[in-house]
């Protein structure tokens, strides 16, 4: 049903942008509530998750304190 979520950190992937941050969202709330596209009665609520979720991703991300690659 649906593709694997990427992972959207550095050093996996660098420039992550608001599109990949929503896409992962939209992947992960389609995986928990079964729904590849949700029916009009539930489409709002659908939206507002992906949303929801789409923020907490962004704040992850942004927070997330990551070791500094040693250098020779």
């Amino acid at each position: 049903m649906c593709r694997s979520i990427k992972t959207l950190r550095e050093p996996f992937t660098s420039d992550v942008t608001d599109d990949d941050v929503r896409a992962a969202a939209l992947q992960y709330v389609r995986k928990v509530s079964g729904f590849r596209s949700p029916s009009a009665r539930n489409a709002e609520v659908f939206e507002r998750a992906v949303d929801a979720v789409a923020a907490a991703t962004r704040n992850l991300l942004d927070e997330l304190q990551l070791r500094q690659a040693s250098r020779s």
